[in-house]
């Protein structure tokens, strides 16, 4: 009878060993998973300009073609890491955003510029007389100037993981004041916008917000990266069928995206942070440096373990 509950002891500890307990639960091993955006992507853009690694990323990084599909890669890859927008919803995806350099982004540390890895958020239109109407042309400025500058249009950004400065806000009844094609019906009016897919949240939010206090416009958001933004609405696309009234783009417009002076308008509506992020049962870090994340993207450092 001892034998056996000796035996049983042995066995039992034996089991155990093969289970992650204590300090090796969630210890991930092996080799590291490397998620990036495509080449257009202003996401991608921001994160190799801030870790300094632009041309080098490892030739073993998994593209993935958006925010939400690099959440959802992440989230279900125990060994990956990625980078995403600040306004990704993390529990929804099974991720959690890393500190950098010891610092976790929020919007006090994004608008103080101690969390650094960030980047714009901004928009261009169509030319003048090129919206098809008059009101639909106003309905744009209508809506950008919420966006901007109304103390509920920030708001809502806000709310979504835009970070924006309130300070000089005023109120959307003042603003409407100059738009009155707001108090019309305009359910027949269909506003589409495209370019980056890091700002939907944060449009998408406002957009619901804005249609019912402008008389119920209609609106398509069909993006794909803010390399689409300018060519949608002001370039070789513009009158095909990817065209778009406003484009958007998650980093500054660059010369390669054309001449954006022939817009009706273009500027910046709020800051976002791009934040590196791992499966949500990666429990071995919570902060990663500059130096840690560039020798990962460039395939340096190819397994966890190795992590230094």
């Amino acid at each position: 009878m001892k034998k056996i509950f000796v035996s049983l002891v042995v066995l039992g500890l034996l089991a155990g060993c093969g289970n992650a307990t204590g300090d090796d639960a969630g210890k991930v091993t092996g080799a590291i998973k490397v998620y990036t955006r495509d080449a257009s992507s202003g996401t991608r853009e921001a994160f190799e300009k801030g870790i300094d690694f632009e041309g080098k990323l490892t030739k073993q990084a998994n593209e993935v073609s958006s925010n939400d599909d690099m959440a959802a890669k992440v989230g279900a890859d125990k060994n990956g890491i990625g980078y995403t927008s600040l306004s990704t919803d993390f529990a929804k995806n099974n991720v959690k955003a890393l500190q950098f350099e010891g610092v976790t982004a929020s919007s006090e540390t994004v608008l103080d510029g101690s969390y650094q890895l960030q980047r714009p958020f901004n928009f261009v239109t169509r030319a003048k007389n090129d919206f098809g109407s008059a009101d639909k042309e106003q309905l744009v400025l209508a809506f950008l100037d919420y966006l901007q500058n109304s103390s509920e249009g920030m708001a809502v950004v806000a709310k979504n993981g835009g970070e924006v400065d309130m300070s000089k806000a005023k109120s959307w009844d003042e603003l409407a004041k100059k738009y009155p094609v707001v108090t019309k019906d305009n359910s027949k009016i269909t506003i589409t916008t495209c370019g980056s897919t890091s700002v939907e949240k944060t449009l998408k939010a406002a957009l619901e917000q804005f249609s019912p206090m402008a008389g119920n416009f209609q609106f398509v958001m069909n993006h794909s990266g803010s390399g689409d933004a300018t060519k949608r609405v002001l370039g070789a696309e513009k009158d095909g069928a990817n065209r778009g009234d406003i484009g958007f783009a998650s980093r500054a417009f660059k010369e390669e995206d054309g001449d954006i002076s022939k817009a009706m308008k273009s500027g910046q509506y709020c800051i976002d942070a791009v934040v590196a992020v791992v499966n949500k049962e990666n429990n071995d870090f919570a902060n990663l440096t500059q130096a840690q994340l560039k020798a990962i993207f460039t395939g340096e450092t190819t397994n966890w373990e190795d992590v230094k």
